[in-house]
């Protein structure tokens, strides 16, 4: 299993090393594109290249002229097989933590809780791998409060960590919850609009597996000023244009504050996106 690791980790620089090469001739070829639409003279510096980059642009098509990435690459084999989650806590869990934990156990379909014990990062990671899992899951607290959420990606990542806030179990709920459906949520993504957004709706959508048409659960990740409001709800159609929500929970408050290109155990790897103090005094910037 470790020389497997090893050999896949190769493969996956070298890969990282030959998007880097593939950019920089995307942005070579662009220049030609740029001074051939113009009708203006070639670059200077792409004279010897200009035939075989004519023969190159020819020869593309739809799918092979824009240059795949890492990140594209990331969930691309996803649809094959659905999603299979690994959730724990930490060390030490309290008894609140480990209702919160049973209760997100029900959440996200496919998956299988352990108790922590002795288990480490590495060992977490190892057995995602070695037992096909896509995701691990880590739950935090802080004094008996669930406080933060680290969902990794298996076997390169990535990885992004939330903080969390204001939640709300199910027997917390001024109204009796409804057993929970095991039935595959629909999903719902609000405000969700820039680069960041997507990034990050295409990180939880796929916990998911694709619902049936007429699954009746739904949950909902509303963005409101950087922060993610998780719902979980089922509804009944009263009529034919009205729908009545029951909350199921559990609710609680979402605060991404990094993602980085690889796994739990990769202290390596590279940090795509990191929320900077500067960014809370910013009244008009909108990172998602």
């Amino acid at each position: 299993m470790l020389r497997k690791n090893i050999r896949l980790r190769r493969e996956y620089l070298h890969n990282k090393e030959q998007e880097k090469k593939d950019k920089e001739r995307y942005i070579v070829k662009l220049r030609m594109k740029n001074a051939l639409a113009k009708g203006s003279r070639v670059p200077t510096e792409l004279y010897k290249q200009e035939e075989k980059l004519k023969h190159e642009m020819e020869m593309e098509d739809i799918n092979t002229a824009i240059p795949k990435s890492a990140i594209d690459d990331e969930y691309n084999l996803d649809y094959l097989k659905e999603p299979s989650i690994l959730i724990t806590t930490s060390r030490h869990a309290s008894t609140r933590l480990t209702q919160f934990l049973k209760e997100m156990k029900l959440v996200f379909p496919n998956s299988e809780r352990i108790n922590r014990g002795a288990y480490v990062i590495k060992d977490l990671v190892e057995m995602c791998q070695k037992k096909n899992f896509t995701d691990l899951i880590i739950l935090h607290e802080h004094r008996g409060e669930p406080d933060g959420m680290i969902i990794s990606h298996m076997p390169y990542g990535p990885t992004i960590y939330f903080g969390i806030s204001d939640t709300v179990l199910r027997h917390d709920l001024k109204d009796k919850a409804d057993t929970m459906s095991e039935a595959y949520p629909h999903l719902i993504f609000n405000n969700f609009n820039t680069e960041l957004g997507e990034r990050m709706t295409k990180i939880l959508k796929h916990l998911f597996p694709v619902p049936k048409f007429d699954s009746k659960r739904t949950i909902t990740f509303a963005n409101n000023d950087d922060t993610i409001s998780f719902r979980h709800h089922t509804y009944t159609k009263t009529d034919y244009k009205t729908v009545e929500l029951n909350e199921v929970g559990p609710r609680f408050e979402l605060k991404p504050y990094q993602i980085v290109q690889g796994t739990l155990n990769m202290p390596e790897a590279t940090k795509e996106w990191v929320l900077r103090p500067y960014m809370n005094t910013a009244k008009n910037r909108k990172a998602l």
